[in-house]
Order: C-alpha cells, then sequence, then structure tokens
C-alpha cells in the first residue's frame, strides 16, 4: 500500500483536534478511554441522556494537548446521534483570554445558540434584548437594530465593538455587571426556553451546550487578589451553572489542586468532580512498559498514514513508515502518551526526511525535544521533579502551575487511581540520570 506523505503530513498536525462528525476525520479516531483509567466521554453523555428533560452542568478539564477538544467533539456526534441538539463552540475565538467576564460567557453563549439555531431556520426575538442593546449601541456609540430574525447579529456588533479595546469592554461591563441577573433570566425564557420547546417541537431530545477551551483562560491576578479562573468559575460560578439547557464547561486544571477544589465542586459542579483526561498510559506506576497503551499509540500513527487499511493489518504496513516496530515503539514511550507530542514527533520525521524513517533521524528529533525542554527548567524545579518521580503525586496549586502546566510531569489513571510520573522525554536528560544514580546508590 503506497504512502501518500502530504495526506500524513496533513494528518499529524498536532494543533487540530478531529472533527468526529466528519466521516473522513473520524477515520483517523481512536478510542483510548480503555487504558485512561474510565469513560469520561460516555459519563457525560449518560448523565444527560437520564436527565434529558432536566439541566445538567457538566466540568471538564485535562492537560493542554491531551485531545480533550477531540473527546468533546465526539460527544457531540454521539449526542446528535441520540436526538439532541448541539452546539459546541470554542470560546477562544469570541473571547478574549486574558480578559473575561461572566456576562461575557454568557453572550457568548447565547450569540452561538441563537446562531445555530437561524442557521436552521428557527428565529427568536427575546424581548428584553431589545432595549438592552438599543442602551449598549449607545454606550458603545454604535447602532444596533435588532431585526428580530437575527438576534445573533446583535451580539456579534458588540463583542466585535469591544474585544479589541479593553476600555469600550470596560465601559460595557460597568452597564452590564448589575444587570447578570436579568441577562440570565432572559437568555433563560425568551432564548433557551422558547428553542428547546421548537427543537422539542421537531423532534429533538433537548439542547446541549459545549464550551471548549475554557480552561485556556489566563490565570492573572485581579485586583480582589483571586485569580481570573477562581472568580469566573467558583466565585461567579453558580450563575454560569442556572442556564437552563445541558451544559459542559471545561474549566482550566489549576483550580483541581487549588485550596477551592471542593468550593468549585460544590457550588459549580453541582456536588460531582470535574471529570479529568489524563495521559494514555505507556508505562505503569511500577515503571515497566504497557503494552495496552503502546498499541493504541501505535495505531493512532499508523492510521493516519494509511487511513484506509484494516485496524487488524495497520502494523503490517510500518515498514513503510519507521524502519522497525521498535522505532515507532520508542517514539510512543517517549511521548509519554501526550497525543498532540507524538504528533508533534512524527511531524518533525516528516520534516527531517522521508519515510521509512531510519532511527538516526527519530533520535535526532528526540534530542532535539529534550533538550528544547529541558533549557527551560531550573534547579529547584528539577528538585520538584524528583521529589513527583518518588511520591508520584502532585500537590497544591504551586507544583501544578510548576511541573503540570510546563509538561515536565504527566498525569496518568490506573485501578488504584491519580498518579504522577516525569515526562520521558526529560528522563533522559544528563541532570536527571545523575540524580537517579545517586537515589540508587543511598
Amino acid at each position: 500500500m503506497p504512502l501518500d506523505i502530504t495526506s500524513f503530513f496533513k494528518a499529524c498536525n498536532p494543533a487540530l483536534p478531529l472533527s468526529y462528525s466528519n466521516l473522513e476525520e473520524r477515520q483517523y479516531y481512536i478510542d483510548f478511554a480503555a487504558v485512561r483509567g474510565s469513560n469520561h466521554i460516555r459519563e457525560l453523555k449518560r448523565t444527560i441522556a437520564l436527565l434529558s428533560n432536566e439541566r445538567t452542568c457538566q466540568l471538564f478539564t485535562g492537560h493542554v494537548g491531551c485531545g480533550k477538544s477531540t473527546e468533546l467533539r465526539r460527544l457531540k456526534a454521539e449526542l446528535e446521534e441520540m436526538g439532541f441538539y448541539v452546539v459546541y463552540f470554542e470560546s477562544s475565538e469570541f473571547l478574549d483570554m486574558s480578559d473575561v467576564d461572566v456576562t461575557d460567557i454568557l453572550l457568548a453563549i447565547a450569540h452561538q445558540v441563537s446562531a445555530n439555531l437561524e442557521a436552521n431556520q428557527i428565529r427568536l426575538k427575546p424581548e428584553y434584548f431589545v432595549n438592552l442593546f438599543q442602551e449598549i449601541g449607545e454606550i458603545l456609540q454604535t447602532p444596533i437594530e435588532l431585526s428580530g430574525v437575527e438576534f445573533s447579529v446583535g451580539i456579534s456588533k458588540i463583542t466585535a465593538r469591544t474585544k479589541d479595546s479593553p476600555r469600550l469592554r470596560s465601559q460595557l461591563r460597568q452597564f452590564m455587571e448589575p444587570r447578570t441577573n436579568g441577562i440570565l433570566k432572559a437568555i433563560n425564557e425568551e432564548l433557551l426556553g422558547q428553542a428547546i420547546a421548537e427543537l422539542q417541537r421537531r423532534g429533538q431530545q433537548g439542547l446541549v451546550v459545549i464550551i471548549d477551551n475554557l480552561d485556556r483562560v489566563d490565570a492573572r491576578q485581579l485586583q480582589t487578589g483571586r485569580t481570573q479562573p477562581e472568580y469566573l468559575f467558583i466565585d461567579r460560578g453558580d450563575q454560569l451553572s442556572k442556564l437552563n439547557c445541558h451544559l459542559v464547561y471545561t474549566i482550566p486544571l489549576a483550580l483541581i489542586y487549588s485550596n477551592e477544589n471542593e468550593t468549585l465542586r460544590q457550588r459549580f459542579g453541582g456536588g460531582v468532580a470535574p471529570k479529568v483526561l489524563p495521559m494514555i498510559p505507556v508505562r505503569t506506576r511500577n515503571h515497566t512498559s504497557y503494552a495496552e497503551g503502546i498499541h493504541l499509540l501505535r495505531h493512532m500513527v499508523l492510521v493516519r498514514a494509511f487511513p484506509e487499511a484494516e485496524p487488524a493489518k495497520r502494523l503490517e504496513h510500518v515498514s513503510h513508515v519507521f524502519d522497525t516496530l521498535a522505532t515507532l515503539d520508542r517514539l510512543c514511550l517517549v511521548s509519554g502518551g501526550h497525543v498532540r507530542n507524538l504528533l508533534g514527533l512524527v511531524r518533525n520525521c516528516i520534516q527531517q526526511s522521508d519515510p521509512p524513517f531510519p532511527r538516526e533521524i527519530v533520535e535526532q528529533v528526540i534530542r532535539g525535544q529534550r533538550d528544547s525542554l529541558a533549557r527551560a527548567i531550573e534547579d529547584q524545579e528539577w528538585q520538584l521533579i524528583c521529589q513527583v518521580v518518588n511520591q508520584q503525586n502532585v500537590k497544591g496549586e504551586v507544583e501544578y502551575q510548576v511541573l503540570l502546566r510546563s509538561m515536565f510531569v504527566f498525569e496518568y489513571q490506573d485501578l488504584q487511581g491519580t498518579w504522577f510520573g516525569i515526562n520521558p522525554v526529560l528522563a533522559e536528560t544528563t541532570k536527571y540520570q545523575t540524580w537517579l544514580k545517586q537515589a540508587e546508590t543511598e
């Protein structure tokens, strides 16, 4: 079977999550739930299905690049197959992640829901917003006429006018903040209420809104002393959870490691802990190779080279991509089960030479990634890394910020629970190897 190098290169783009609804992209999808320790997408889906006539609010998080967006797009496709009307959007396309307020998120949701409904010939005219938009237009010196058939256009004009102007954004927030509860009520009654009634009349099970990329909200400190994520998801999370539809929010992973974790669970998650998507294990907590994880990662790489090959026969084509199966396994192991890192390593190999890739090219790519990451680590951070290796645990928000956010260590789950290990590419540094030898002699 010939290898189309251009298609392979495109398919290994680590920046693009797979669209599960697209059959061409779905063929690249590998289900890692069996080795990740839990099936979070099934849990999110079952909660919505079992409470289809009620409102639900569920929280989802995970490490950067571990595959959250791909999994959420799968959730969207599967809920649609069950008869739900699903609105999925990436909040980073509409919000300035360094400066977000609750009303920004509420308006972004209202905008995306209304735009989706209008595209499907469901046109609403929320009366509350007719007057609100007129007043906002005066503040922004941008006339906003709500035609009744293009409610989403009114919100688009507001966001376009304020997105690149902190001054106008501040003015708008001073106006909107006292009206937050009124806006929430209007969205529920005039937008979501009407929408769900019409969707159910058309035979849909209900409305689901999936807000992706809110985990990218900047962790800057506000004047109150709170960080922006704490303010949004803990102090104001109760308001974000009260929209009358099914909600799935992505939230910053740092909140899981903060002292406010239990408050987050009770106030925003309805008493249920956020679902955390871990890495794909390539080793066990006892440091032995984990064959099942490596096997699935092999398939993730090879399906992008030969999407039309039968799954049972994919490994037969490995010699067209790598000089040996051991070379592919080397990449899988050194990635630590981090999906984006593995795709990035493969893409770097393609940039270096034509396949099949010899071991020398693979080792050169690995060294490049190792040195790039290790260059940023200071001595006290190395001490923390070695401490995590000993304890297989990360404690508190400070260690999260230093170790997990920087991808110096990875999080895994098994039958015993959560454990942490060093990013395998760092385990090959002279600094770490020296520490390891010293630890073995003590």
